[in-house]
Formats: structure tokens, C-alpha cells, sequence
């Protein structure tokens, strides 16, 4: 498809079904962590993911080629992403959806601050700006926790960790040798890599099985086909059509709908902590995507 200067209504909508997706996302995780051990969950869903990712492939016309010039590349992407959803989906399991969301989407503060030094994208006084809204935000939701007890130290850390371990594996992904490669192809170096890295970590996280049910099952298949086959390519496809700091400006959405998600399905606490949080990441979010206007 043709690329375009501005977002559309098709484009607009897409985008919108995609951030709804990506907040459901967080729901079913947890949801489904209540059957399956949360890294033997993000294990089998990676490995689900390879024939679904593809199959897409296929469809398209363009198997998958695994080159040797972009092995190492790939092994590294895929390690990240392996770590990145490992931190995600014990975050989910040990603290609140919605905190584990807010604190996971301040990875354009660790994105910026990489691609600044790594990718010669220098960061202007807006995007300064935006890092500081961001990183306040985030710092914020680490320090206060409800007394209630639903949210741990350790869960949001391992959010902190899997916003870290996105922001790499979006840094390889813009270097030279992955980004010849195509986001498609990206995303089933991430699939085949991390699948099998988190099975065989699974078992360092305690009891493989816990309450299995048929609804676990379901919630996984629909992980592997729709939110990661489905909503990542959708991704990766805005990504390639419409402007990127456009399409990245919505992920601030994404907190916003798991902060209601979650207090919705699991009756979390929606504190004015939590919530001047995620207003302060999402204003950085967008600050941090802003378009630079050339220089007269």
C-alpha cells in the first residue's frame, strides 16, 4: 500500500482496534495466568505464534529465508523479546494490570535515550521535555503503591524490566541488518527465538500448570493467532503506511484503556496516584513523538 502523509478514517479506525487489542492483551494475560505459569504462558504463546506468523507469510507471498548474515542479529532480537514478554507477564501476575501497563509504556523514555546515542536521533527541547513528563510519570507509579496490597515492588519492577526489553528489541530492530529484513520478518525471528528460550526457562518460575481449564486454552490460541500474528502485523503495518510518530502517539491510549480494563474485569484500585501517572507518561508519550518541524 502506498504510503501516506496523514492518517485517514480507515487508518484511524485500524489504529483504534489495534490500541483496544493491545489493552485486551493485558486482560487475557492475566486471565490466563491463572491456568498456565506466566513464562511457560509467554513460552507457548511464542511457539503458537511461529505458525501463525508463518502462515501470514506465506499467504503474502514471501516464505520465510533465515540468512546466515542475519542470524546473529536475529538470535539477539529474538533474546530480547523473550525477555521483554517475561518481565510482561510476571508483572501482570505479581502487580495490577493498569500499573504494569502505565510503567511497560514508558519505553519511549528508554527508546529515545538509546536511539539518541545509538542512532544518532538527536533529542530536541520538545522530546526532553516529554522524557522528563514520562520519566516522572513512571517514577511516580514505582513509589506509590495502594495499601491494599494488590500491587508489589517486584511486579512493577518486572514491568520496568519488560519497558527495557521492548526499547531494545525496537533498537535492533532499527539497525541496518534487521531493518533490511522487513517488520514481518522481525517479528518471526522474535516468534522462533523467544518460544523455545521461555519454555525452557519456565520451569526456573515454579509449577508449570496451575488451574488448567478449557478457557485458558482459548485464551492462549486467541494470544498467538490475534494479538500477536494479528495486532502486531497490524502494527508493524500503520508503521509502514502511516506516519510513525502519528501511530506512535496513540500507544498512549493503550495504559489509559488497561488502567479501565483492569479496574473493570478485576475490580483494581484506580488511586489519583496511579492516574496522575499515566496522565504524566501518556503527555510525555506524545511530546516524545512529535514531529520536528525542519528549519527554516
Amino acid at each position: 500500500m502506498q504510503r501516506k502523509d496523514q492518517l485517514d478514517a480507515f487508518g484511524g479506525s485500524v489504529l483504534l482496534g489495534v490500541t483496544l487489542l493491545l489493552a485486551v492483551n493485558q486482560i487475557t494475560v492475566k486471565l490466563g495466568s491463572a491456568g498456565l505459569q506466566p513464562v511457560f504462558y509467554a513460552g507457548l504463546r511464542s511457539v503458537l505464534a511461529i505458525f501463525f506468523v508463518w502462515g501470514w507469510l506465506v499467504f503474502q507471498g514471501r516464505p520465510p529465508r533465515l540468512h546466515r548474515a542475519t542470524l546473529g542479529q536475529g538470535l539477539l532480537i529474538g533474546t530480547l523479546f523473550a525477555a521483554e514478554f517475561l518481565f510482561l507477564f510476571l508483572a501482570i501476575d505479581l502487580t495490577t494490570v493498569g500499573r504494569a501497563s502505565v510503567i511497560m509504556y514508558s519505553m519511549p523514555v528508554w527508546f529515545a535515550i538509546l536511539a539518541h546515542f545509538g542512532l544518532n536521533e538527536r533529542v530536541s527541547k520538545v522530546k526532553a521535555a516529554g522524557l522528563v513528563l514520562a520519566f516522572s510519570g513512571c517514577a511516580w507509579a514505582l513509589l506509590s503503591r495502594p495499601a491494599t496490597g494488590e500491587a508489589s515492588l517486584a511486579g512493577d519492577l518486572c514491568a520496568l524490566g519488560a519497558a527495557w526489553g521492548w526499547a531494545l528489541t525496537a533498537f535492533v530492530a532499527r539497525r541496518p541488518v534487521m531493518r533490511a529484513e522487513g517488520p514481518e520478518m522481525q517479528l518471526f525471528w522474535m516468534v522462533l527465538v523467544s518460544g523455545p528460550l521461555l519454555v525452557l526457562a519456565a520451569p526456573f518460575f515454579g509449577p508449570l500448570i496451575r488451574d488448567l481449564q478449557p478457557i485458558h486454552i482459548v485464551l492462549l490460541v486467541f494470544q498467538a493467532s490475534v494479538v500477536v500474528a494479528g495486532g502486531f502485523i497490524s502494527w508493524l503495518w500503520l508503521m509502514s503506511v502511516y506516519p510513525s510518530s502519528t501511530v506512535a502517539s496513540f500507544s498512549f491510549l493503550t495504559p489509559v484503556l488497561s488502567l479501565g480494563l483492569g479496574a473493570l474485569v478485576f475490580g483494581e484500585s484506580l488511586t489519583w496516584s496511579i492516574l496522575g501517572a499515566a496522565g504524566f507518561v501518556a503527555a510525555g508519550i506524545v511530546l516524545i513523538n512529535r514531529p520536528v518541524k525542519p528549519a527554516a
